[in-house]
């Protein structure tokens, strides 16, 4: 018989399509950035994101996640007019091409969020600041009902790096997600995912520190999304490149699985899709 790897809170509504998440779902990245830290991300043209959309999706992925503002350390500050230029010109492609997908936007800024919801057709928000850096931002998820993903980072994209310092870092991520769920539904939001925000104003050694630790976050009965894929906490323990970090990738995937990762948020959906199937079938 085979296992089932199970999560506190099983479902999320898009749009009034219920998800089951009672075994992991993976998210295939699309970046309309010129700067995105793994190049083969980036999709700059029609024909890329189209190309980029259809793969993940035949390769079994059940969210886009479509980003227009990189968030690598030290990344560019662009405005949130040419944020929305980007993700509107995407969505209209993504929506005409593939009208059923579920896409989730990556964007902290309220404006950006709703825009993206109400007139570019996407269905998720997915938020790197967890409402901390643009105060409109819990109003914007209340008022859309969109399914959030609430992410912890402290700092900004262009400084992160600089505040790594924490007394204990997990229960400070513990206490940050306990206030902003609270507030969340306080103001009547929906579906809410956590994110712990691997790479986000953590050090290498934080990183490792987390996902060691990262089935605590279970307490909340709220879906988790884990996105590792191809990042420095790879690369600089073991050396090499983003684009040589696909075994380190699939190893940080299958942990997160057993840690309770709800979602695995990647560049590479077929190595994701491989891993839930064997962690499902070795009964984790």
């Amino acid at each position: 018989m085979t296992a089932t790897i199970t999560n506190s809170h099983s479902q999320i509504c898009c749009r009034g399509r219920l998800i089951d998440l009672s075994t992991p779902k993976v998210m295939g990245i699309v970046n309309v950035t010129p700067d995105s830290f793994y190049d083969q991300s980036r999709c700059n043209t029609e024909e890329k994101i189209i190309s980029q959309v259809r793969k993940h999706l035949e390769e079994g992925a059940t969210f886009i996640d479509l980003g227009a503002y990189s968030t690598r350390p030290g990344c560019e500050d662009i405005s949130p007019d040419t944020e929305c230029e980007r993700l509107g010109s995407a969505m209209r492609i993504i929506r005409r091409e593939f009208p059923d997908a579920i896409v989730s936007i990556d964007t902290f800024r309220a404006g950006v969020a709703l825009r993206a919801i109400e007139e570019f057709g996407a269905d998720i928000i997915n938020d790197i600041s967890g409402g901390m850096l643009d105060p409109g931002m819990l109003d914007a998820v209340a008022k859309t009902k969109a399914p959030y993903i609430l992410m912890h980072m402290k700092g900004t994209p262009q400084n992160m790096g600089e505040h790594c310092q924490y007394g204990n870092m997990m229960d400070e991520i513990i206490k940050f997600f306990a206030t902003q769920v609270e507030k969340l539904k306080l103001l009547g939001a929906n579906d809410i995912i956590l994110d712990p925000g691997f790479g986000f104003a953590k050090t290498l050694d934080q990183n490792y520190e987390l996902l060691q630790n990262m089935d605590t976050l279970r307490i909340f009965g709220l879906p988790i999304l884990v996105g590792v894929s191809r990042k420095s906490m790879i690369y600089k323990l073991l050396g090499g490149t983003p684009q040589e970090s696909l075994n380190g990738t699939t190893v940080l995937n299958t942990i997160a699985i057993s840690k309770g990762a709800g979602i695995l948020r990647v560049h590479d959906v077929k190595p994701a899709m491989e891993t839930i199937q064997i962690c499902q079938k070795a009964g984790f």
